[in-house]
């Protein structure tokens, strides 16, 4: 007998890429914290959602660090 998931489950945003970020401690691949990774397997559908929900904008912010701007982009003092 083959145990199924729910129609109504929710996935898991892992990709396989598994690395997290020291400076964002997101990460790299599913853009979630290491408590949201941990927490996972115990969460009830309504709170995935919530996290499937704050990745776009967890990925947009961490796209725009990359290139240095953008909302979270450490600026550089100039004052000194």
């Amino acid at each position: 007998m083959t145990r199924s998931l729910p129609l109504h489950a929710v996935p898991s945003p892992c990709i396989s890429i598994c690395a997290i970020d020291q400076v964002t401690g997101l990460c790299a691949g599913c853009l979630r914290t290491l408590d949201e990774i941990a927490a996972w397997s115990v969460l009830d559908d309504d709170e995935k959602r919530a996290v499937w929900a704050a990745l776009p904008e967890r990925r947009a912010g961490t796209c725009s660090d990359a290139r240095g701007n953008g909302a979270g982009a450490q600026g550089n003092d100039t004052d000194a």
